[in-house]
């Protein structure tokens, strides 16, 4: 009961006027952001940062907020069409763009849209009831079981990859070597940087996205000398009612891992998005057909990747630790307005906490009649003849590239990206394992090294944490079962072998 107050309280502030607008704003700009390929949250609100000086303190919080998951549903919409991730939709390129490719796009974009919507209602549900004291469970999170929990990760590219289990290892191993490229955070050393001023920070996260995905996809549709759009014909939006069935449960499981992984310092979507797609190629139903454009491998990741937007807010107002770098802004805004995200935020500014979070819920269903009904209105850009629209698309991801870092040797990367992305497709390897071994190699480096520093170089620490020792067994148990099932296999195999010549 004392949440439904509070959630009264934070409607009767975010309903107000002023703060609508600033709430449809924040979304629409968000959507648009998210169309954009190579553009996201990030630069936006940084450029919009100044701003916050001049506006009221909830409504700019909550404008800012609006950007930020406004993204999420946008950027699948650039994915799923052509095939030019931002860093949260990469998983929505493989089943969304195979969907694309079979005349299924505008179903593929309903799925994104109205999956997002119910991982945001759900994150929302988490975040009103469980945020006061759910931001603590991070603090029983040390080292050794982020570390375990990246190792988690790692076991996910058996399900991820498209291809060979081989080749997926293998393109993850290439990401992990390219995570580790710029300066040590420990001992400040550059390594494989080549003596080159612009890979000390490493290389960026988008500039191999873009690359790998979108440029290679456009340097392939060249090659094929075959004219072609996104999409031709009749837009088909809402799904018959077994393929609404379809979309419910798989939303459902990308929901509870998206509010689970959001919470962590560390996961947030771009993780949360590569779990919820590796549970639904194991649980689904329908796990046999992810993969070559299937309902369920769009719903759970896209509702995964709402969710652990929304979700990312509890460490950074509960406990004052912005989880990625998006976060950070958010709490240089609040900073910027006199207020210290933390425990005693809540207690402290109650108005504010509980007229975002009510925000959250108003900006949902802004955002469902924004992707839904008008997706036929967003889509008609992309109707344009493809010789003529692959060009903006290759400047949009020159410009998103160069904006993140005003540095022109971004764009070189990306362009270096593009074409060993394309090499990738012509040796039909699939990029997505790559791009999770980049994203959760540095993340279990830098964890594991902790770890041998707090326990003076014993690996016990691993066993002896309940939460590492716990992950450790699951991950055993998984290798375990997966050699088995190779085995037997490998063992019917054989008996087809020698019973065929038999036969005839």
């Amino acid at each position: 009961m004392e949440v439904l107050n509070n959630l009264a309280f934070g409607f009767s502030h975010a309903l107000t006027l002023q703060n609508l607008m600033f709430c449809a704003l924040g979304c629409t700009v968000g959507t648009l952001v998210g169309l954009l390929p190579g553009l996201g949250p990030l630069a936006t609100i940084s450029l919009l940062l100044p701003l916050t000086y001049s506006i009221d303190t909830t409504g700019a919080l909550i404008m800012l907020a609006g950007i930020y998951y406004g993204a999420q549903y946008g950027d699948s919409v650039s994915a799923i069409t052509m095939k030019i991730p931002h860093a949260s939709s990469i998983v929505a390129c493989i089943d969304g763009y195979a969907m694309t490719l079979k005349g299924k796009t505008g179903l593929a974009l309903f799925t994104a849209g109205f999956s997002s919507f119910i991982g945001g209602t759900v994150a929302i549900v988490v975040l009103a009831f469980l945020a006061p004291s759910l931001g603590e469970v991070a603090f029983l999170f040390g080292p050794a079981d982020y570390c375990a929990l990246m190792l988690v990760g790692f076991v996910c590219v058996s399900f991820v990859t498209t291809g060979s289990l081989l080749n997926g290892l293998a393109m993850c191993m290439v990401g992990v070597l390219l995570g580790s490229i710029g300066t040590d955070v420990n001992s400040g050393l550059a390594r494989f940087t080549w003596d080159a001023p612009f890979l000390a920070d490493g290389v960026g996260i988008v500039s191999i996205a873009l690359g790998c995905f979108g440029i290679a996809e456009i340097a392939k549709n060249l090659d094929s000398r075959e004219e072609r759009s996104p999409f031709n014909g009749k837009i088909k939006l809402m799904p018959t009612w077994p393929e609404f069935k379809r979309i419910i449960p798989s939303a459902l499981r990308g929901s509870v891992v998206g509010s689970i992984l959001g919470i962590l310092p560390g996961g947030g979507p771009v993780i949360a998005q590569f779990a919820a797609y590796a549970l639904d190629k194991k649980v689904s139903k329908y796990r046999h057909e992810i993969g070559t454009g299937c309902i369920e491998g769009v719903a759970g990741q896209a509702a995964a990747d709402e969710a652990a937007a929304r979700t990312s807010f509890i460490p950074l107002m509960s406990i004052g630790i912005p989880e990625n770098a998006v976060m950070a802004l958010m709490m240089a805004a609040f900073i910027i307005k006199g207020i210290q995200p933390g425990p005693n935020m809540i207690a402290g500014h109650p108005e504010l906490f509980w007229g975002l979070v009510a925000s959250m819920w108003i900006g949902n269903c802004f955002l469902l009649v924004l992707n839904v009904p008008l997706v036929r209105y967003w889509l008609s850009v992309f109707k344009i003849p493809y010789n003529v629209l692959f060009p903006a698309i290759l400047f949009f991801c020159c410009i998103g590239t160069y904006s993140i870092n005003n540095n022109l040797d971004d764009v070189f990367i990306t362009v270096a990206f593009g074409a060993l992305g394309y090499l990738f497709m012509r040796l039909e390897m699939d990029p997505s394992p790559l791009m999770l071994g980049f994203i959760l190699g540095p993340m279990l480096e830098e964890n594991f090294r902790r770890s041998m520093l707090l326990s003076r170089g014993s690996f016990e620490v691993f066993i002896n944490r309940p939460i590492s020792g716990t992950l450790i067994s699951l991950i055993a148990a998984f290798i375990l079962w997966q050699t088995f099932v190779f085995f037997r296999q490998r063992g019917k195999a054989k008996e087809l072998v020698v019973t065929e010549p038999v036969a005839s």
